[in-house]
C-alpha cells in the first residue's frame, strides 16, 4: 500500500554512503551512493537509494526517492505482531517480537529501518550479506509480510475473537 509525502512529517536517517571510482584517460573519478530510510515513526516508512558526484547531492536525490516508495507496516504495542523471515538477494534477515522495554536489538542497516518506523521493541537478526543494500531490501520484505490481527480476520472471513481464541 503506497502512502503519499504529504500526510506526515518524517525523518531521515543515512543507512550507508559508498564512495565509488569510475577511472577514465584523465585519472579517477570519484561518485558516491547513499541508501537514505524515512519514516514518521507511527508505521509509515520508506528507502530510497540516491547517486551523485556530491555527497549532499547524493543524500537529498535518496531522501526524494525514498518518499516515493513509503508503506504502511503494522505495529502492536510498539513491537512487530509477528515473528518473520525477509530476503533479498543475498540477505536474509529474522524478526520477532519483544516485550516492552527490550529495545531495538538489531544491527545497523535493520536498526534505523525499525526507529524510523516507529518500532520501539524488537529483536532481530541478519543472516546472510552484510551488504546495507541487501539488509535494508530484505528488511522491507519481512515488514511488507507481516499481518495485525484485523487484517488475518478479514482475510480469513471470521470475527477478530476467532483469531485470537481459534
Amino acid at each position: 500500500m503506497r502512502i503519499r509525502p504529504a500526510d506526515t512529517t518524517l525523518t531521515e536517517k543515512v543507512v550507508a554512503i559508498n564512495r565509488v571510482a569510475k577511472v577514465t584517460k584523465g585519472g579517477r573519478t570519484f561518485s558516491f551512493t547513499a541508501i537514505i530510510v524515512v519514516g514518521d515513526g507511527k508505521g509509515i516508512v520508506g528507502h530510497g537509494l540516491g547517486k551523485s558526484n556530491e555527497v549532499i547531492d547524493s543524500i537529498n536525490k535518496g531522501i526524494e526517492d525514498a518518499k516515493k516508495n513509503l508503506v504502511k507496516i503494522p505495529i502492536i504495542n510498539g513491537t512487530v505482531p509477528h515473528e518473520q523471515y525477509g530476503k533479498y538477494g543475498g540477505g536474509y534477515v529474522f524478526m520477532k517480537p519483544a516485550s516492552s522495554g527490550t529495545g531495538v536489538i538489531a544491527g545497523g542497516a535493520m536498526r534505523a529501518v525499525f526507529e524510523s518506523a516507529g518500532v520501539n521493541d524488537v529483536l532481530a537478526k541478519s543472516k546472510g550479506s552484510s551488504n546495507p543494500h541487501n539488509v535494508v531490501k530484505a528488511t522491507f520484505d519481512a515488514l511488507l509480510k507481516m499481518r495485525d490481527p484485523l487484517t488475518v480476520a478479514r482475510q480469513r472471513k471470521v470475527s477478530l475473537n476467532t483469531v485470537f481464541n481459534g
